[in-house]
């Protein structure tokens, strides 16, 4: 029997916050990398030059910097967005005439996490904002771009946003981040869902039966399949975060025509091996703990 649907959205919702910590935990340094990278290309060899100066530069907290507003930021939007993805899938049955609790297709599913991350792009923007400002900020110092007196605490990028903003600055590179999202989580649930159900054929079991490594394999192609689809569009949302804190005022097309015309179309891709790199892990893990807590509520709930 399955349960209210009030109770349904708060294991969704929990579920998702798990999962988002476990993303973060086991990912944030190759994140920290990648921000670095996207907006300070020319700084740095490669990924490998990048990690290695930030270890012998600020040590290993260099790498986890960030990690507080990268924590809230993805307990907050995989929490809305697995929240938003099942009411979604209702939304999917009601527009396709099915009837409500039927299985959808893979393709359907993927529609769903695309609609469902319009709803988690609100809540991911200003703690994003938070987390790319601090993982660049010394770079934003050794440029000159910002004082180098300047503190680096999560706390000190809030009072600033809000001294120079207001409260909607700290949704600057929201457009960036829908354009990222709508498409981007198409391709991750739908990744995810056709990887899952191929292993279930060739296992001769159900989706829900696949196994660990088969469900973490699944969990970190999707997230290849978005990053792989929408990086050029993260990168513009990084410069457009990180710069504005220097006071640059850029749009996402000017921003975005601004690196072709004069660092090339390629620079757009600058971060992208630690992004590939932490993708298997990070997203595996995301799909993991959400799978198993999820299951975990359901069976408490049912007993």
């Amino acid at each position: 029997m399955a349960p209210h649907p009030i109770i349904q959205a708060i294991i969704d919702f929990s579920a998702g916050a798990i999962g988002g910590t476990a993303c973060v935990l086991s990912g944030q340094p190759f994140d920290t990398t990648k921000v670095k990278m996207q907006t300070f290309p020319t700084m740095y060899r490669g990924f490998i030059h990048c990690f290695t100066s930030t270890f012998r530069q600020v040590g290993l907290r260099g790498l986890y910097q960030g990690t507080t507003p990268a924590l809230i930021a993805n307990i907050s939007e995989n929490a809305v967005l697995f929240l938003s993805y099942g009411l979604c899938q209702d939304v999917i049955r009601f527009v396709s005439k099915m009837d409500k609790g039927a299985d959808l297709s893979d393709i359907q599913k993927a529609s769903a996490g695309s609609l469902a991350s319009i709803f988690s792009s609100m809540a991911l923007c200003p703690t994003e904002l938070v987390k790319c400002r601090l993982q660049a900020m010394h770079e934003m110092k050794a440029s000159g771009k910002i004082a180098s007196g300047q503190r680096s605490t999560a706390w000190t990028v809030v009072k600033t946003v809000l001294k120079t903003k207001g409260p909607l600055g700290f949704y600057e590179g929201l457009t960036s981040t829908v354009m990222r999202e709508i498409p981007g989580y198409f391709c991750f649930f739908g990744a995810y869902e056709v990887s899952r159900s191929n292993f279930a054929q060739y296992m001769g079991t159900d989706k829900d039966s696949i196994g660990i490594l088969p469900l973490m394999f699944s969990g970190g192609l999707g997230g290849a399949c978005l990053w792989l689809m929408v990086y050029p569009i993260d990168c513009v949302k990084s410069r457009i975060q990180v710069y504005s804190l220097a006071g640059r005022q850029e749009g996402f097309i000017k921003t975005f025509i601004g690196v072709i015309r004069t660092e090339g179309f390629t620079t757009l891709y600058s971060g992208l091996t630690p992004t590939m790199i932490r993708t298997f892990p990070a997203n595996g893990a995301l799909f993991l703990a959400y799978e198993l807590s999820r299951k975990f509520m359901m069976e408490t709930v049912g007993n």
